[in-house]
């Protein structure tokens, strides 16, 4: 039997949309602040010669720096002041993430609620502006090191690009934090989605281009775009799949009535980490990475070309330490977001019980174990989506923003937006019928 919120949604229409008011500002928000950060993509970091600068990038995009480019929507190809994008704020969630599972005092804070929260928040940014200063200062000597590149090389070309591009990341984070707040959706999962689809119109010409002169065979140009709906089917099944677990609630009786059981559901995502565990695994195999990459172009040492090498796109080493960082972080996050004894509480209280499983503490390790095996099989639809494209591509040469990583991002964010949208507008709905309801109420009277 479908729930009242289902039942809305699936009356939801065009004349429910434009009486949502605040929906429409909201949505307009998001548009304008990824309007600007767009715009900062094409904002170049001052002292660079743009020409001998995309030559040097020419020569490693489809590497490493291929991918870190699609993360900063382009930003790296031009050197703007985004071209750090959002990865050290990440890398800086993931670092705080791990580290108050270990520590007794940032555990602590998560339980205090907002205040905790601020306070975690606060912390992250300190770790995201050093992570962002030391790989802007890689950048920067890498750059150096590329003949032609910096118009007058020396501590103030790198210090200037050091501030520039703290300042550029700083930036996106307030304004991911904005669209967030007032906007519609996730706002650091937007601001990426942003980049990735402002390049595909390029992407899907270049990839024509080579198929016509016959880099690609026609044959393999064909495979790649059936690969690519193959895989969007996969990843909607798979986000919008659920293991959901009955819940009886007992008769109950008010005053001389007596009301029968009721029984729900407890919804179980396959994905309870959505796109999390792929973006936190890019960044962190993006930030050694970038700065080797880039320093290599110079005159670097041994090991530093060696792990460029290593890093680079397809290569086993790679492949293999993507694969364990979505595996780990599927598993991490999940117990992040989804806490199985907080549910069995609630379930207890509120009178719920899983049939044949006694409320409490194992009702709890019964969630716990489903919830256990469904995220092994989120883990590995995770990989197998990130990692099959991305081997096929890379050995085809084709740009990064039709791989696995790219389609994993832009339809799972999409989803979730629109469910955000869809979740407004089933409010706004329910606030009508309220108010229609009372203004019935009151004229009976």
């Amino acid at each position: 039997m479908a729930s009242a919120a289902e039942q809305l949604a699936r009356n939801l229409s065009f004349s429910t949309f434009s009486k949502a008011k605040a929906l429409q500002q909201r949505i307009w928000f998001t548009l304008g602040a990824l309007l600007v950060y767009r715009l900062g993509t094409f904002i170049p970091v001052p002292g660079i010669d743009p020409d001998a600068f995309r030559a040097t990038f020419e020569q490693s995009q489809q590497g490493i720096i291929g991918m870190f480019n699609m993360f900063s929507g382009g930003a790296v190809e031009r050197m703007a002041i985004f071209a750090l994008n959002l990865i050290p704020y990440i890398t800086a969630s993931i670092v705080v993430q791990v580290v108050s599972t270990a520590s007794p005092r940032l555990e602590a804070l998560k339980k205090e609620g907002e205040a905790g929260r601020r306070k975690m928040n606060q912390y992250t940014r300190y770790l995201a502006v050093l992570f962002c200063a030391v790989q802007a200062y890689g950048i920067a000597v890498g750059l150096e090191g590329s003949q032609g590149v910096v118009l007058n090389p020396g501590w103030f070309f790198r210090i200037s690009t050091v501030i520039t591009l703290v300042g550029g990341t700083m930036f996106l984070m307030w304004l991911g934090e904005q669209i967030t707040a007032r906007g519609v959706g996730n706002g650091i999962s937007l601001i990426i989605f942003a980049g990735i689809v402002a390049n595909l119109p390029a992407t899907i010409a270049q990839t024509l281009e080579l198929s016509r002169t016959g880099a690609i065979p026609g044959f393999a140009a064909l495979g790649m775009i059936i690969l690519a709906l193959v895989v969007i089917a996969v990843i909607v099944f798979f986000e919008r799949a659920q293991r959901r677990l009955l819940i009886q609630y007992p008769k109950r009786q008010v005053g001389n009535k007596m009301f029968q059981g009721d029984t729900s559901h407890l919804p179980l995502k396959l994905n309870t980490a959505g796109v999390i565990p792929v973006i936190f695994g890019s960044s962190l195999l993006l930030l050694p990475a970038t700065i080797a990459s880039f320093a290599a172009q110079g005159n670097a040492p041994g090991w530093l070309t060696t792990v460029t090498a290593l890093l680079g796109r397809g290569q086993p080493l790679y492949l293999a330490l993507f694969a364990f960082f979505i595996i780990f972080f599927a598993f991490f996050y999940t117990a992040i977001v989804f806490n199985p004894t907080e549910t069995a509480d609630n379930l207890k209280r509120s009178g719920g019980f899983i049939p044949g499983i006694r409320p409490g503490e194992r009702t709890a390790q019964h969630i716990d174990y489903v919830l256990t095996r469904i995220t092994v099989a989120g883990a590995i639809y995770l990989t197998v989506v990130a990692l099959i494209p991305e081997v096929m591509f890379s050995q085809l040469a084709v740009s990064q923003f039709i791989g696995g990583t790219s389609l994993l991002i832009m339809v799972t964010v999409t989803l979730d937006t629109v469910s955000q949208i869809q979740s407004h507008l089933v409010a706004q709905q329910y606030e009508g019928l309220l108010k229609k309801s009372r203004l019935g109420g009151g004229k009976r009277r």
